[in-house]
């Protein structure tokens, strides 16, 4: 679970680490969240980056968030006017944050899932499709073409839905569905994260 992407934190053991929201509603808003393996803190211009590249897109989308780990993703696309937004982590310690972020901010736009993203996606949507989805996995596991596939295959998304992805910089190249586009790409240290469309008539 990554997920933490953006964020202003303190790292010193035995503190919890704190996000800040840096646009829309809850902008300036902090909030802590659980020091978990695998949740990786990276710089406020990288968020702010990525949601300038939605800035024409976020308002009343649904998202959803696979490795929400902090909420920073999620919770940011929500404060800057999305219509819903469903936060899956599979550490039980982050999503009680979640909810508990969730009461805090009074808001009734999210839902928290417990639950691996692989697993989770193999259920299916029901009736939803989603126009956003945050894919920022674990890093050397494997995981951006397996979840990929899953969002695909189990029909999750919208027609021409906007695919966040999160990878280590050595990766050389992501093996994804042949009709998603990389619209956007930008290296920041050992991160590389793009934007990709899924072109679907």
């Amino acid at each position: 679970m990554a997920g933490g992407i953006g964020l202003s934190a303190k790292t010193s053991r035995g503190q919890q680490n704190r996000l800040r929201i840096i646009g829309g509603r809850w902008r300036g808003r902090k909030l802590s969240f659980p020091d978990v393996p695998g949740l990786r803190p990276t710089p406020d211009r990288v968020r702010e980056t990525l949601f300038n590249w939605l800035q024409a897109d976020i308002v009343g989308a649904r998202c959803l968030d696979l490795f929400a780990g902090s909420g920073a993703l999620g919770l940011e696309a929500l404060s800057r006017g999305a219509a819903r937004a469903v936060l899956v982590d599979e550490s039980r310690d982050v999503t009680q944050q979640l909810e508990t972020h969730l009461r805090t901010l009074d808001c009734r736009d999210a839902v928290v899932v417990n639950s691996a993203a692989q697993d989770f996606l193999r259920r299916g949507p029901g009736d939803t499709t989603y126009d956003l989805v945050f894919l920022d996995p674990p890093f050397r596991q494997g995981l951006i073409p397996v979840c990929a596939a899953l969002l695909e295959e189990k029909g999750w998304l919208a027609s021409n839905a906007l695919i966040y992805l999160e990878a280590e910089s050595e990766l050389p190249a992501l093996p994804l569905p042949n009709h998603w586009e990389i619209l956007r790409e930008k290296t920041a240290g050992q991160v590389c994260y793009r934007l990709a469309i899924r072109r679907i008539a």
